[in-house]
């Protein structure tokens, strides 16, 4: 079983479905409002758990009452909370959600105390990262909180994997020397690399930008399509798995958690881990909310054999 520490963000997400997405100056009726857990790294987070990986989690929550849910919900999943600081008279991050008919989100996120853990602390948790054997981060936490973790990591052998999102137009030249493995989606990659993604290759073009930079391996993930990989000389695309998605909030998360807790700290099994990942994901978008949507390892597995 492999042992997996994410540094990143924690929120707790408010979901409004409806049936379109409103126009600019139009009220329209909700068709539910819900509460759940969420954050990219705590959705990659959970993913990487419920399928089996021993899972850390560096991160911060505020002491009000949405802190203390998340804390309780990411206990429940078993998710090691050493690593998660409380900081007083700070907000815990939180994200407003909005999901249409046609499984299509728009996302406003309030970072709160997830820009607040400074790289000292996370200096504190070195052992995490050091006692792992991948170490996961997004964009929804302080860089320099996250460029520490992967100094730590990189010292200690641990291979580093950076979801890039939400997109940053400049991404720390510091922080890309420190990335063995990237994962941005089409969005994300035309901002990094200036390469508009329309076909393989297009995305090669993009790959080798990236490689350029001192980046080991690369995902694109392309939505319904899969995700196009290239590592070691080897590339190509995973195809998704077809279903009828009601919300890709998570999406990416479950894809990235399950991924990795799959995945040789070598990359040496990278279509298969792929493979494994965009089923979760497959199961994620079958289903409302960010972590409730998550699946486990014991669904895969069945999903797999029938």
């Amino acid at each position: 079983m492999s042992t997996i520490t994410v540094i990143g963000s924690i929120n707790l997400d408010r979901t409004v479905r409806v049936k379109h997405m409103p126009k600019p100056g139009e009220t329209i009726h909700t068709k539910e409002v819900f509460s759940a857990g969420g954050g990219k790294g705590a959705n990659q987070a959970v993913a990487a758990k419920r399928s089996g990986a021993d899972t850390n989690f560096i991160g911060a929550v505020g002491d009000d009452d949405a802190g203390k849910v998340m804390l309780d919900l990411l206990d429940q999943e078993k998710i090691n909370l050493d690593g998660i600081q409380t900081i007083k008279n700070m907000a815990t991050g939180q994200a407003y959600v909005t999901v249409d008919d046609a499984g299509e989100n728009q996302i406003m996120i309030h970072a709160g105390a997830n820009d607040a853990f400074t790289s000292d602390y996370v200096q504190s948790k070195a052992g995490l990262i050091e006692n792992s054997d991948l170490l996961i981060a997004q964009f929804e936490s302080a860089v320099s909180s996250t460029i520490t973790a992967f100094k730590i990591a990189q010292a200690a052998n641990v291979p580093t994997i950076l979801n890039p999102a939400p997109a940053m137009a400049k991404v720390p030249a510091e922080l890309l020397a420190v990335t063995d493995m990237i994962i941005p989606n089409e969005t994300e990659t035309e901002t990094l690399t200036g390469v508009t993604v329309t076909d393989e290759a297009s995305m090669l073009v993009a790959a080798e930008k990236l490689h350029a930079l001192g980046i080991a391996a690369v995902i694109i993930t392309i939505g319904s399509k899969g995700a196009f990989y290239d590592v070691a000389g080897r590339h190509g695309i995973v195809p998704a798995f077809k279903v009828k998605a009601v919300d890709t909030t998570s999406a990416g998360d479950t894809f990235i958690g399950a991924m990795s807790s799959a995945l040789n700290p070598d990359f040496s099994n990278l279509e298969a881990a792929i493979r494994y990942g965009n089923l979760a994901s497959s199961l994620a978008v079958q289903r409302f909310g960010a972590q409730p949507s998550i699946p486990y390892r014991h669904e895969l597995i069945e999903k797999a054999e029938a």
